[in-house]
């Protein structure tokens, strides 16, 4: 019994003491740089919401732009939420276009929602671009202090060149694709207008028809003589 109890001791020990993520041996299996981008459609009055994990100490960022409103929809603003694992709000917005990016300081689950309150009879189209990036500035430099030892001063070199020029595609990678958020949000508007535009021709077109057809009426009845009364 005495020893049964020992063990739970030194077990509930072991788990307190852990940490959140992963040690340096183990970063090659738990790291890595998730990035998703996608569009959805948020209901009227509805809110859409999605997690993605994320270890601490890691860039998180959210890009997202409202690119369509449905319906009788005339507000393009939503309310983006970001909450931390433990439920705290880490950042929040409400605009059409939007970005964040901020250090992960808690490992777990990161919630982040979209609401479209402003809108009762109408939905809007999305398109959003999130994920989180693991650096490691000074697990690297520490591997190069260490490496340094058994390695010429060319390799390391070449290794930190390498890392700046993975930093740099990265952030040429989101430029691009906030880019192409607004080619998509200006496809949209073109055709729009053009549906504005080809429903009001048609309208007026009409129109024009209408009254035409109502003026000759209305002459061809000035003209109109009765056959059963005398001439004058």
């Amino acid at each position: 019994m005495l020893v049964h109890i020992l063990l739970l001791v030194l077990s509930c020990r072991g788990v307190g003491g852990r940490k959140s993520e992963p040690r340096l041996d183990e970063a090659d299996l738990f790291r890595g740089a998730d990035r998703y981008d996608f569009a959805i459609e948020v209901p009227a009055s509805g809110t859409e919401c999605f997690w993605h994990f994320a270890h601490q100490s890691g860039n998180f960022y959210l890009t997202y732009m409202v690119q369509w409103v449905t319906g009788m929809a005339n507000d393009p603003r939503l309310f983006v939420t970001v909450l931390s694992p433990e439920g705290a709000l880490v950042a929040s917005t409400r605009d059409a276009i939007g970005q964040f990016n901020f250090q992960t300081e808690v490992t777990g689950f990161y919630q982040m929602c979209l609401g479209n309150h402003n809108n009762r009879f109408g939905g809007v189209r999305v398109f959003l671009n999130f994920g989180v990036v693991y650096e490691g500035f000074e697990e690297a430099k520490r591997e190069l202090e260490e490496g340094e030892k058994v390695l010429n001063t060319t390799l390391a070199r070449i290794q930190e060149s390498t890392q700046k020029l993975q930093t740099q595609i990265f952030h040429m990678w989101r430029h691009y694709n906030f880019a192409r958020m607004r080619k998509g949000k200006d496809h949209y508007l073109l055709l729009s207008n053009l549906s504005y535009v080809s429903c009001w021709s048609a309208a007026q077109s009409l129109a024009i028809l209408l009254s035409g057809y109502l003026q000759l009426l209305f002459l061809k009845r000035l003209f109109h003589t009765d056959s059963h009364r005398p001439p004058c």
